[in-house]
């Protein structure tokens, strides 16, 4: 039995289930992440391990974006065939994409570009991978555990029907750049002042577990 004490990140509930022979038939071999757990069960911070990878010129953005969506999907049916074909979009566009992302400190500006490149059609926007998705692919890029200030967080349409009017996200979906840096600024704030992670509150969020007057999510 998985001690969820050593495997889960604060604020994480529980692992994904991934069905590793299905993504292995799917997927092409060189977009296979080599730190991805065989036993399909799944934990934010083995993700974390192929953007380490990633970081440290081990692993290529082809896989992490694999790694990426293989948790993001988990044991949905069409997760592996929607996952091959932002692969088979544009293969260099991830890389594109997340220049920058490898600093140790990331600031507004390199967030804005990366989202940015992302959304665009005319930049690195892939098949099949909306801000649902790539905002997971900036999270585990970018994310910087104990940095406080301004992290990249995942936005999809389950956080932001639970977000307040004051976060600055207005819509269901297909956000706009500056929405999602002011649901980041607001999210680094309630953080700040709650003396947790900016994750944790995007999982408070997700989990229907956000208390706004409280201390803690």
């Amino acid at each position: 039995m998985t001690d969820l004490s050593t495997h889960a990140l604060p604020g994480e509930l529980a692992a994904v289930t991934v069905h590793i022979d299905r993504w292995r038939a799917a997927l092409p071999p060189d977009a296979w992440p080599g730190r991805f757990p065989e036993t399909g069960v799944v934990w934010r911070r083995d993700v974390f391990a192929v953007a380490d990878a990633w970081r440290a010129g081990e692993a290529t953005p082809r896989q992490l974006l694999s790694a990426v969506l293989m948790w993001g999907y988990g044991p949905i049916g069409y997760g592996p065939w929607r996952t091959a074909r932002s692969l088979e979009g544009d293969p260099d566009g991830t890389r594109h994409a997340l220049d920058g992302l490898r600093a140790p400190i990331l600031d507004e500006d390199v967030l804005r570009t990366a989202y940015r490149r992302l959304r665009d059609p005319k930049e690195s926007r892939l098949p099949r991978l909306g801000p649902a998705f790539f905002t997971k692919l900036l999270y585990f890029a970018g994310y910087r555990r104990g940095a406080g200030g301004l992290q990249p967080l995942i936005l999809d349409s389950v956080v932001a029907r639970r977000l307040p009017a004051g976060s600055g996200v207005s819509r269901p979906s297909a956000w706009l750049t500056e929405e999602w840096l002011s649901y980041l600024s607001w999210a680094a704030g309630q953080a700040h002042r709650r003396g947790i992670e900016p994750e944790e509150v995007e999982m408070a969020l997700f989990h229907d577990r956000w208390e706004p007057g409280s201390g803690t999510p």
